[in-house]
């Protein structure tokens, strides 16, 4: 897992929440800041101020990183949105110093930083205010995994009693040995958590257990290697769908109850 520099305690909360969802992005892709530079087509150096919060980065990069890291653009531009009202610039300027309107090449001047309409923002239409609850719900899970610290050390649950605290690592699997425990409930050795909500982006001992029992019950995420991605998000469809319950593709109460009987 990527070792971040710490964001600097000036920066807007906005601009931070957003930056903290890039970084957690690219961990979960395993992709260096090389490979991410030629997937995306924005520059090494580009990606090093974006997420390190120095610049705000262009859309078009945002929608890059999204299809390079496998998930859905749209929630990130929202993001970048109310990122870009805490940078005190408008949401179609693109400010990125190497390619200066957007186009991953090039060098021109960087973008020019306006102050915040705060009279604009307040007077602002309904449908921007809907955007902008929609936003914040989306950002408050993250706000609850915060270690207190600000910083942008990813939640990863409780720590195993023998194998410690999660630490996702790109490449690595776990195996899967379930059995029932004397509760006569199905358990694979990673957590014994029958509510915890679990969704895409998750990383924890918690995921590697659903993992497990998803194979277990012949629907697979792939692998077992603790990051909730697209083939878990899948699999667990699959069961939800199965067993007649909400189809959300996330974990919670009622999936955890399918997966452990």
């Amino acid at each position: 897992m990527s070792r971040w520099k710490e964001l600097p305690d000036s920066l807007d909360p906005r601009v931070r929440q957003f930056v903290v969802r890039l970084r957690r992005l690219k961990d979960h892709s395993g992709l260096g800041l090389a490979a991410l530079a030629s997937r995306t087509g924005y520059s090494r150096s580009s990606w090093d101020r974006y997420l390190n919060g120095r610049s705000l980065p262009p859309a078009e990069a945002v929608e890059a990183l999204a299809r390079a890291c496998d998930t859905e653009p749209a929630p990130l531009l929202a993001l970048r949105e109310v990122a870009a009202e805490g940078w005190g610039v408008d949401v179609d300027v693109e400010v990125d110093v190497d390619t200066g309107a957007g186009a991953p090449a090039g060098e021109t001047a960087p973008a020019v930083r306006r102050p915040v309409p705060w009279l604009a923002i307040v007077l602002s239409s309904v449908c921007t205010a809907l955007v902008m609850l929609a936003v914040f719900a989306l950002l408050a899970p993250w706000e609850e995994e915060s270690d207190g610290k600000g910083d942008d050390k990813p939640f990863t649950g409780e720590a195993h009693p023998e194998f410690g605290e999660f630490e996702y690592k790109p490449g690595k699997t776990y195996e899967c040995e379930v059995r029932r425990d004397d509760n006569g409930l199905l358990y694979a050795g990673y957590s014994r958590t029958r509510t915890e909500l679990i969704e895409r982006l998750s990383t924890r001992w918690s995921v590697v257990e659903a993992q497990c029992l998803l194979e277990h019950r012949e629907a697979s995420p792939g692998v077992a290697d603790g990051a909730f991605g697209n083939n878990t998000e899948r699999a667990v469809k699959r069961i939800q769908d199965k067993a007649n319950i909400a189809v959300d593709g996330k974990i919670g109460p009622d999936t955890w109850k399918v997966l452990r009987k």
